[in-house]
């Protein structure tokens, strides 16, 4: 049957044949733990109950796929410290980045005591800021997976056509697949597969996984977000793992190519290129991981024309993102979770957007509380 409209994987006969195929196929004996690599899917399971309706012996290892989780606060600090310094820069970023918390405070407290701060919703928004301020210095801090890469590279490549020679990007773009093959190499690791991220895989195709499944033997489903998109995934992924398959597959068909898409991926490759080396947050450094700006797009990278300098900060021992991100420890596992660390007041990183794991377990855990 061709679906077309949200509601229909919304169904609640289809999701029921679905279930119904799951239960069908999984032995009393059986244990899959299957990592969500988006922040997108992890929301989707809490909001849609699938948790609640799926065999116990499904268990959910929530990934490192929001890009604000991982952010070390290191870099977010050394952005506003070229802002809080020059009375003549504007910080611009993303909303989901303006509560993540520094050595000093996030991008809001810093807006409060006086840095010019501003919110944007496209890259373009900060180029636009730039050209109406030519006596400001307006830097982008650039954030995402290959999601949101090549939207970053089409605002430098237009900055570059209108000459516009103060607006800079400060490249906190990562990538996917080293970052799972990196949680596979830690020890003691047990994931039997992946449900593979939507929208980075709108981008970047099925193509890039093949090292998961082949060198790793671990299965990869590439999902939509709606609950019958989840469960559909999950159904793939468990007949690959009861038949000893580990092959890549695309259940969101409706979105995703097998080679991505190619005009988005060549504006990636004109525009960036992979950095040695990224620090991630509770994971350590990572090789080939980021992106940063070419040198012939050295003009526009605020790393390179404000010579910025490396903050490192100690995290908060008590906060475990690290252990989390691994799959080691359930969010409300955590020593700070729902204590110190809210949504509201967040120590960690999971709990600053409403993508991240900790922020996901605690709204659902509270929201089902209060009924």
């Amino acid at each position: 049957m061709k679906m077309r409209f949200v509601d229909e994987f919304r169904n609640p006969e289809l999701i029921r044949k679905t279930l119904d195929e799951i239960e069908r196929i999984i032995e009393p004996d059986d244990h899959f733990r299957i990592m969500e690599a988006c922040g997108g899917h992890t929301y989707s399971i809490f909001h849609f109950g699938l948790q609640e309706l799926l065999p116990k012996n499904i268990e959910f290892i929530h990934g490192p796929g929001c890009p604000v989780c991982v952010l070390p606060p290191g870099r977010v600090d050394e952005g506003l410290e070229i802002a809080s310094k020059n009375s003549d820069v504007i910080f611009t970023a993303f909303g989901d980045v303006m509560r993540v918390p520094g050595k000093k405070g996030s991008p809001l407290n810093y807006k409060a005591m006086g840095t010019d701060v501003r919110m944007i919703y496209s890259p373009l928004d900060a180029l636009n800021i730039a050209m109406k301020n030519p006596d400001k210095k307006v830097i982008l801090f650039a954030i995402g997976f290959e999601t949101t890469a090549p939207s970053t590279a089409i605002t430098v490549l237009k900055a570059k056509e209108l000459d516009i020679d103060n607006f800079f990007v400060y490249s906190n773009h990562v990538k996917i697949v080293p970052v799972l093959k990196s949680i596979l190499d830690q020890p003691n690791m047990r994931i039997d597969g992946f449900i593979g991220p939507g929208h980075a895989s709108v981008v970047i195709g099925a193509h890039p996984y093949e090292t998961i499944a082949k060198e790793y033997k671990k299965p990869v489903v590439i999902s939509g977000f709606e609950p019958l998109d989840l469960l559909q995934s999950i159904l793939m992924l468990i007949k690959q793992l009861k038949n000893g398959e580990s092959k890549v597959e695309i259940q969101y068909k409706r979105v995703v190519m097998e080679g991505g898409n190619v005009s988005a991926l060549e504006i990636m490759n004109q525009v960036f290129e992979d950095r040695p080396a990224f620090e991630w947050r509770g994971l350590g450094a990572i090789q080939n991981s980021a992106l940063k700006l070419k040198p012939e797009f050295s003009k526009w990278d605020a790393e390179v024309q404000f010579n910025v300098e490396k903050i490192t900060i100690e995290e908060n021992k008590d906060a475990q993102c690290g252990e989390v991100l691994k799959g080691m420890l359930k969010p409300n596992q955590c020593k700070l979770f729902g204590k110190v660390c809210t949504p509201d007041n967040p120590v960690g990183a999971l709990m600053v957007s409403s993508e991240g794991a900790c922020a996901t377990y605690y709204n659902h855990l509270y929201s089902t509380m209060s009924l």
